[in-house]
């Protein structure tokens, strides 16, 4: 699992690098508080984002892995290439039918998500945002199409090209920044029309990454469409219960983007931007090492053995805090540096900075509960158990809300991330708690230990950083050498924090004897320089 994390970790690094390089781009081009077109981009991208989460990814993803790995056991691949053909032919009908809804209906849902004074009162604030949502709503087909491939390429342990598809859609995001935004004008179009066109050809290139090492492996792409075939019949029924969850949480995810319109310009983004760089970590190391674990995790469900589940869930988790930990606490401490480095450039201002980095300083104690629940939830669903986790996402949800309705008017925007941070733990926390009884335990005492230990570094390793950067803040001011838009001091200061960091993290690592730090180094160092290949 290491071994095949790693290797995921590679591919997604080059991918949420790109995802930076994009914020960083378009934080330059259109900054956050200095106009309305990145406020109307974000919220218009909720739309298809939203319908993706709830029909695309989420418990399709959950359903499908298992179900086509159970079927690629028992079956062999001409059931398992059958299966999946019937699962991309039902989501290409499914989402072209809430495509097409989206579209005529784009007034309203744009309406009822973003009716804030402080959004809708911009002129021409909420029409744009309609015109944006139109744009994008392809990219909802694309990646339910992609995010099926993905599920059969993982199920043959099939994971680098998988994880590297997501970086297409940032690699022509970006491209569409620099080549079409001067164009738009000319065809009678925003600046930021060009965005939304990226979105959609980044979506498609999700899929011809992915084609070719599919059609490799054996799948031959079959118009056919039967919903009397059982195992297709299975998946619905266990995303049946997980859908509804789902819903449940983009529920939230609405009276949220709502709650953010209401606060003034700029919120949206600063609070988009602020998650996209907590997402970071979650990609890294939450969601490599749960897709690494999944396959595993089914083929032991499949054969009902516990013990070998316990275990497989239990390295995860330890993997995943050895990471996450020392990350959580890397974004909190230094926050504002990170933010001025990556972003403050071209119309993204000081003011920004300072913003955004206040949003991801109450983002970043959600990454641990984001990446546990990563492992956690696919598990019920490996084990044919999907009640489970729709009744503690719906049980978040609502003490989300509560909390986010009642940050937000003492926190502003940055309740909003607190809030969501909170919720994420407590998903974690409680799903564990029941998986725990499901499986008769997961070696508590180990995980427990493990991140005592892992806490302890990880805030040696945090004075560190913080004290590295402050001390050098009067040597090295912002601001005063700039060198192609970048503030060479800050930079300087930057890499010097983070390397100490680092740094007293091995060393207490090390003291305390911290066996999942060399266990995932080795592993993936070993993967990365002996295996080669695409597996």
């Amino acid at each position: 699992m290491a071994r095949s994390a790693g290797l995921i970790s590679i591919a997604t690094m080059a991918s949420r690098v790109l995802g930076v390089a994009r914020e960083t781009v378009l934080a330059a081009i259109f900054g956050a508080a200095s106009g309305p077109e990145m406020d109307a981009f974000n919220v218009a991208f909720r739309v298809p984002n939203l319908l993706r989460d709830l029909f695309a990814e989420g418990a399709m993803t959950a359903a499908f892995v298992p179900t086509f790995t159970a079927t690629l056991t028992t079956q062999g691949r001409e059931g398992a290439w059958r299966l999946g053909n019937l699962v991309i032919n039902a989501l290409l009908v499914a989402t072209g039918v809430l495509v097409v809804l989206g579209v005529i209906f784009a007034g309203p849902i744009t309406h009822a998500m973003a009716s804030g004074k402080e959004f809708a009162g911009v002129p021409g604030k909420l029409e744009l945002t309609t015109l944006l949502t139109r744009l994008m709503l392809p990219f909802l087909t694309t990646v339910a199409v992609a995010v099926a491939m993905m599920g059969m390429l993982n199920s043959l342990h099939r994971f680098f090209i998988p994880a590297l598809a997501p970086a297409m859609f940032n690699v022509a995001t970006i491209a569409c920044a620099l080549l079409l935004v001067p164009a738009m004008p000319s065809i009678g179009l925003p600046p930021i029309a060009a965005i939304a066109l990226g979105t959609v050809i980044g979506g498609l290139g999700q899929i011809a990454i992915q084609w070719s090492i599919l059609h490799r492996e054996g799948f031959r792409y079959r118009p056919v469409l039967d919903f009397r075939n059982p195992e297709l019949r299975q998946i619905l029924r266990l995303m049946g219960p997980g859908t509804l969850g789902l819903a449940a949480v983009q529920i939230n995810v609405f009276v949220n983007t709502y709650l953010a319109t209401t606060q003034p310009q700029g919120a949206v983004s600063w609070l988009n931007y602020a998650f996209r760089l907590m997402y970071l970590p979650i990609g890294l190391f939450g969601v490599s090492i749960a897709t690494a674990a999944l396959p595993d995790i089914s083929r032991h469900a499949a054969a009902n053995d516990k013990a070998a589940i316990r275990s497989t869930v239990s390295q995860g988790l330890r993997l995943m805090l050895m990471l996450n930990v020392p990350a959580t606490i890397g974004l909190v401490v230094l926050a504002n540096p990170i933010v001025g480095f990556l972003l403050q450039r071209g119309r993204f201002s000081a003011e920004d900075t300072a913003s955004t980095a206040a949003a991801l300083m109450c983002y970043a104690p959600g990454l641990v509960g984001y990446s546990a629940v990563k492992i956690a939830s696919p598990t019920f669903y490996s084990l044919r158990e999907s009640r489970t986790p729709v009744i503690v996402s719906v049980l978040t949800v609502s003490i989300n809300l509560v909390l986010n309705i009642t940050l937000v008017r003492i926190l502003g925007y940055r309740g909003l991330a607190l809030g969501t941070a909170v919720a994420s733990i407590f998903n974690a926390l409680v799903l564990l708690w029941f998986l725990r009884r499901r499986l008769d335990g997961l070696d508590g005492r180990r995980v427990g230990v493990a991140l005592v230990k892992i806490l302890a570094a990880s805030i040696a390793m945090g004075i560190a950083a913080w004290w590295s950067s402050e001390a050098l803040k009067s040597v090295l001011p912002d601001a005063t050498v700039i060198w192609k838009h970048i503030d060479v001091n800050l930079s300087i200061r930057l890499m010097v924090a983070i390397a100490a960091g680092v740094g007293v993290l091995i060393a207490s690592a090390r003291v305390l004897r911290i066996a999942e730090l060399d266990e995932a180094t080795a592993r993936v160092m070993r993967r990365v320089t002996g295996a080669g290949g695409t597996r």
